[in-house]
């Protein structure tokens, strides 16, 4: 019974959110509750809450102070080295923006925090995706996907969790997935040239000159290229106003093009009579979203060695678990604010900058915490995990590390990391063990659902991702989870044929 209101819980948020009858942190509260109700166990409603409040508490905290933290480091310009090299290589072509989207998620990825991923790759790529008229949720479901395969890192969590668990050393388990690994960050950049592609047939092929594709690009479409250029600051800075449709349709699609804010290039003639540009588009002016400005004011230049030093220092501070993550992040952006902003004012502006993504993202960890309290209070998610194991046919018992891949595709994107390879792990490694099957092998097939697992509900740092972006829940869902799947399937895939798993 327990089993199959898990699952009718599972598959009625999903359907609701997908649909847009509800909004995920309604979702994300009501459904459990309601089926909690349905289980004969109400009156523990309150107990589970509390339980799943108390677990993630720590998460909220070090997603609170992570997002003020990296927004701090975002303002003061820490990133813009890596921003500028980035849109040099994207210029105004689609194909590469998204490319450079997948690109920039897996390096940001090293640091091992899903978070500070999607922060970093939000505020550099949307800009770019909302002046050219990309899709949002390609820029989301990419970030996304490379993120999941490269949190397969020892210090991003679910290799620790797979030693830990089955009592192996991390890296053994790590270093002969690399090449596995390797085929399917290869797969998602493959993938983002084929959505790149898609994209730039939708939108048309726009054009820059050869020069700085940062200080003084063009944006234009390619059939049109002698208009005059426009800077590549008001590019990336204006992120409110503007749009990349021109009167009659899509730049590139037969329409008008029109600039968008900013200047144009001083070397180039001034046309005459000048074009009108095009109205903001209604989506580009509510959003609010500032884009990287490389004048703002926020901006530290003196203290860019500082930055980066205190950001090396808590990274390898998390790798090297010297405090617990969320009380370095504390004291991170404590120090960060007091250093960049000495001033309280300033200090209070940009801890309001930046206040509406801790409370999405908060609201979001506290809501989810009801949704795993009711899964695991009532025992539904042991159930569940119990009826999926036995479901295995005891032929399949020499191939458990396949079973295992296989399993860890809907385990981990319905389940909590935590719940996955601290519950279910070790009865699969117990059932390969029985037919000479490595525990080795088993942790290894356990990775293969990362790059579906960082789209799960359950996973707090995807509603930074999809907040940032200003994209609904249930479309970067439903985009996103069959590539996610097929990129763990390469993995799984590439794993057997290297004879890793």
């Amino acid at each position: 019974m327990l089993t199959i209101l898990g699952f009718a819980m599972i598959a009625t948020f999903l359907v609701l959110i997908m649909l847009k009858k509800m909004s995920p942190i309604a979702a994300l509260v009501l459904i459990p509750a309601l089926f909690c109700v349905f289980a004969g166990k109400g009156a523990h409603l309150g107990d589970y809450v509390i339980d799943g409040v108390g677990k993630l508490a720590p998460t909220a905290a070090m997603l609170m102070f992570a997002i003020v933290y990296f927004g701090v480091m975002i303002d003061v310009g820490l990133f813009d080295p890596i921003v500028r090299g980035i849109l040099r290589f994207c210029k105004a072509d689609p194909v590469r923006v998204v490319v450079g989207t997948a690109v920039l998620a897996a390096i940001v990825s090293l640091d091992g925090d899903g978070s500070t991923t999607f922060m970093i790759t939000v505020s550099a790529m949307y800009p770019l995706y909302k002046r050219l008229g990309l899709s949002l949720v390609v820029m989301t479901g990419v970030a996304a996907t490379a993120n999941g395969v490269m949190n397969t890192l020892p210090w991003g969590g679910p290799t620790a969790r797979a030693a830990t668990a089955l009592k192996l050393d991390a890296a053994d388990i790590f270093v002969p997935m690399i090449p596995a690994l390797a085929m399917g960050l290869i797969f998602v950049f493959v993938l983002a040239y084929v959505l790149g592609v898609k994209e730039r047939r939708r939108v048309g092929l726009l054009a820059m000159p050869e020069d700085d594709a940062v200080t003084t690009p063009a944006l234009a479409p390619a059939t049109a290229a002698e208009r005059a250029p426009e800077t590549a600051s008001a590019l990336v800075a204006a992120g409110t106003g503007g749009s990349a449709e021109g009167p009659s349709g899509p730049a590139g699609h037969g329409g008008t093009p029109s600039t968008v804010a900013g200047g144009s290039d001083p070397a180039a003639p001034s046309p005459s009579p000048a074009p009108t540009p095009a109205p903001a588009a209604p989506e580009a002016a509510a959003d609010g979203f500032q884009g990287l400005d490389p004048h703002r004011a926020t901006l530290r230049p003196r203290l860019y060695w500082f930055n980066a030093g205190l950001t090396l220092a808590l990274l390898t501070a998390m790798i090297t678990e010297l405090l617990p993550i969320p009380v370095l992040f504390l004291l991170g952006a404590a120090l960060a604010l007091t250093v960049n902003f000495p001033h309280m004012p300033d200090q209070k502006a940009r801890i309001g900058a930046h206040a509406e993504n801790v409370l999405n993202v908060a609201g979001m960890v506290f809501a989810a915490a009801v949704f795993t309290g009711v899964l695991s209070g009532t025992g539904m998610v042991k159930h569940m995990a119990d009826w999926l194991v036995g479901a295995v046919p005891e032929g399949m018992g020499p191939h458990m590390a396949l079973v295992t891949g296989l399993l860890s595709l809907p385990l981990t994107y319905f389940m909590s990391n935590d719940g996955f390879y601290f519950g279910v792990l070790p009865v699969l490694a117990e059932a390969g063990a029985a037919h000479g099957v490595s525990p080795l092998e088993i942790a290894r097939a356990s990775l293969v659902g990362q790059a579906l697992h960082m789209s799960s509900p359950l996973v707090p740092a995807v509603y930074v991702l999809v907040g940032m972006a200003k994209v609904e829940f249930g479309d970067h869902t439903r985009f996103t989870v069959k590539w996610a799947a097929l990129t763990s399937l390469v993995v799984l895939a590439a794993g057997m044929l290297f004879g890793i798993i």
